[in-house]
């Protein structure tokens, strides 16, 4: 086991893809300079509904888009510089992200996402088991935040066992799947 000293300097990695995954063509690999492209398309696939009733032109919302796409990244880039930056693929294209920053007491799923083309299919469900998986080896346990009305999103994250944190507040709700040493063992029924 990784000290809690090491753990805070260590970088963070992605987890392995799992078998289920890998057998249908789906990967995770590194970020990397030529991916800008796909990023803002992802962005704006996931932000185009929310604006999409707006009385803006076309060309006008996409620039806004745009140019909040490349505010997040910056956030993210600038508040989480031990981040793993993962792409997820599909036969070698592009489809998804998945941001990772380990610390001594959490590994926090910075962002995942995926086209709407592949959302639905155990994609999302499959990677955050592996984070999970990631996460216990090292002790810790798991956050994420969501925004307080991507309902979607938060009943998924509950399927998977996170639970939404306490006395927080604000647009996003910070969920957690606790680490294995603060976890409660299950108790037979009746017992």
């Amino acid at each position: 086991m990784i000290s809690a000293v090491g753990r805070a300097r260590m970088m963070t990695v992605l987890p392995p893809v799992p078998e289920e995954l890998a057998t249908r063509g789906i990967a995770l690999r590194p970020e990397e300079p030529e991916d800008d492209g796909f990023l803002s398309r992802l962005y704006v696939s996931l932000r185009w509904p929310e604006l999409e009733p707006a009385p803006w032109p076309e060309a006008a919302k996409l620039a806004f888009l745009r140019e909040q796409c490349r505010f997040q990244t910056l956030h993210y880039k600038t508040h989480y510089d031990r981040a793993a930056w993962g792409i997820v693929t599909d036969s070698g294209i592009p489809v998804g992200r998945l941001y990772l920053h380990q610390t001594s007491a959490d590994l926090r799923i910075v962002d995942i996402s995926l086209l709407p083309s592949h959302r639905r299919q155990g994609i999302g469900s499959a990677l955050i088991r592996a984070v999970f998986a990631q996460a216990a080896a090292a002790g810790t346990g798991v956050s994420i935040h969501v925004e307080v009305f991507n309902h979607d999103a938060q009943r998924l994250y509950e399927r998977l066992g996170f639970v939404a944190q306490p006395n927080d507040t604000g647009v996003y709700r910070r969920m957690g799947w606790p680490s294995p040493a603060g976890r409660t063992p299950c108790r037979p029924e009746g017992a």
